[in-house]
C-alpha cells in the first residue's frame, strides 16, 4: 500500500483544493519533494507521515489506504449476513453459519465495534430462536418472565457482553444505540429492570428519533422517502407494541377485543401500503395472520382462522419473490420512494407449518393441535409445499 502514498497525497491535495506549494510550506519542505512523492519517486520521510496525515484530517492508516481496506471487508462480512434475512424467518438454520461468519470477521478484525454489534445483534435473535422467550401470567393475570431460565440462554448472555463493552465505548452514536436496544430487552429477560430502565432513559423521546427527525429534514424526494421510511417504520412498531399490549394481561382475551385490534393493526400497514406491496413487511403481517388464526380459534370462529392462515401464506409467497438478491421498492403513493429490504432466497411458505406465530401467549398449544386435527389443514398444509 505505501507504494501508492504519493497517489493518495495528490488526491487529498486536490480533494481539499490545495497546491504542490501549499503542502510544501506546511511541513517546511521544498515543493520539488512533494512533487516528486506525487510521482511516486520518493516517499516522506517516517517522522513527516504524522504530519501529512494531519494536515489532510486523517488518520495514518487511512494516508496509507488501510481504513478504506478494512472498512470494505467489515461491510462485505455484514453483507453476507444480511442477505440471510434474519427478520424475516421464523427458522434458526441461520445461526449456525452466521455466527461463524462473524466470529471469523472479528478474528482477522479484533475489536472492530460494527461486527461486534452485529454480531451481538444476531446473538440476541439466536436466543429468542435457539431456545425461545419464556414467560407465564402471574396471579394477577399479568405478564411475567422466568428469569431464571432465561439467564441460561448463552447467546443472550454473550450478547449482553459484548453490548456492555460498546455502551462504554462508544456515546451517542449509531452503535450506541443499537447496543442499548439489545440490553434493554435482555435485562428486561434476566429480571434486572432497573437496569434495564437506565439504559432506555439514556435514548431519545419518541419525537426525536431519528425517523422522525429525518422526516422534517428536507423537502422534495427526499422528504417523500424519509417520510414513507417512517410511517412503515411507525406502523411496524405500533403493531409490535399492540401485540405486547395485548400479552401483558391474559384477561385481555377474555373477549374478541384480541381480534379487532389485530385486524386494527393489519388494516394500518393496508393504509400505507394501499396498494398490496407490503415489501419486505410481508415478513410482519405472516407473523400477524399466525397470531390472529390462534385467537379466533379459540374463540370459535374456525372458518375465519383458516380465512387468516391462507392470509399468512399469500404475504409468505410475497415475501419469497423479494428475496432474490434484486433490489426492490415499494410501490404505493405514500412509500414509492423507498427500498425494500433485500435477503438470502428462502422456502418462507414451505416452513410456515412448523414456525408458529412469533408470539406464543396465551397458550395455544390445545389450538395448534385442533387446528391441525381440522381435515382443512391437510389442504393448507399441500398449498404451502407447493
Amino acid at each position: 500500500m505505501i507504494l501508492k502514498i504519493g497517489d493518495k497525497i495528490r488526491e487529498l491535495r486536490k480533494r481539499d483544493g490545495r497546491t504542490q506549494e501549499n503542502l510544501a510550506e506546511a511541513l517546511g519542505i521544498t515543493c520539488q519533494a512533494v512533487s516528486r512523492w506525487e510521482q511516486n519517486a520518493a516517499y516522506p520521510d517516517m517522522e513527516l507521515i504524522p504530519s501529512v496525515a494531519n494536515y489532510f484530517g486523517i488518520s495514518i492508516d487511512e494516508l496509507f489506504g488501510y481504513e478504506c481496506t478494512r472498512d470494505k471487508k467489515v461491510d462485505e462480512i455484514i453483507a453476507r449476513i444480511d442477505v440471510y434475512g434474519i427478520k424475516a424467518r421464523g427458522d434458526s438454520d441461520w445461526v449456525g453459519e452466521c455466527l461463524a461468519i462473524l466470529r471469523e470477521g472479528l478474528a482477522e478484525f479484533p475489536q472492530n465495534e460494527k461486527l461486534m454489534i452485529t454480531l451481538a445483534e444476531t446473538l440476541s435473535e439466536a436466543g429468542w430462536r435457539c431456545c425461545g422467550e419464556h414467560t407465564y401470567y402471574g396471579g394477577d393475570g399479568y405478564s411475567r418472565h422466568d428469569c431464571g431460565e432465561h439467564r441460561k440462554n448463552e447467546y443472550w448472555t454473550e450478547a449482553v457482553r459484548l453490548c456492555e463493552r460498546l455502551v462504554s465505548a462508544s456515546c451517542g452514536n449509531d452503535i450506541f444505540t443499537r447496543a442499548v436496544r439489545v440490553l434493554v430487552l435482555l435485562y428486561r429477560n434476566f429480571g434486572e429492570y432497573n437496569k434495564a430502565a437506565e439504559y432506555a432513559m439514556r435514548m431519545p423521546t419518541l419525537e426525536n428519533s431519528r425517523e422522525m427527525l429525518l422526516a422534517v429534514s428536507s423537502d422534495g424526494k427526499d422528504e417523500a422517502r424519509y417520510i414513507g421510511e417512517a410511517l412503515l417504520k411507525t406502523a411496524s412498531e405500533f403493531s409490535r407494541l399492540l401485540v405486547q399490549g395485548l400479552m401483558a394481561n391474559e384477561h385481555n382475551y377474555d373477549t374478541d377485543m384480541p381480534i379487532e385490534k389485530i385486524n386494527g393493526v393489519i388494516s394500518l400497514f393496508h393504509l400505507v401500503c394501499d396498494d398490496g406491496n407490503f415489501g419486505d413487511y410481508n415478513g410482519q403481517l405472516i407473523q400477524l395472520y399466525l397470531y390472529l388464526s390462534r385467537i379466533q380459534w379459540t374463540k370459535g370462529y374456525r372458518d375465519e382462522a383458516f380465512v387468516s392462515l391462507d392470509k399468512a401464506l399469500e404475504h409468505a409467497r410475497a415475501l419469497e419473490k423479494l428475496l432474490d438478491g434484486g433490489e426492490h421498492y415499494f410501490t404505493a403513493p405514500l412509500v414509492s420512494f423507498v427500498k425494500c429490504r433485500s435477503g438470502k432466497p428462502a422456502k418462507i411458505a414451505a416452513s410456515l407449518p412448523d414456525d408458529g406465530a412469533f408470539w406464543s401467549r396465551p397458550d395455544f398449544s390445545q389450538a395448534e393441535k385442533e387446528i391441525k386435527a381440522d381435515p382443512r389443514y391437510a389442504e393448507w398444509f399441500r398449498k404451502t409445499q407447493a
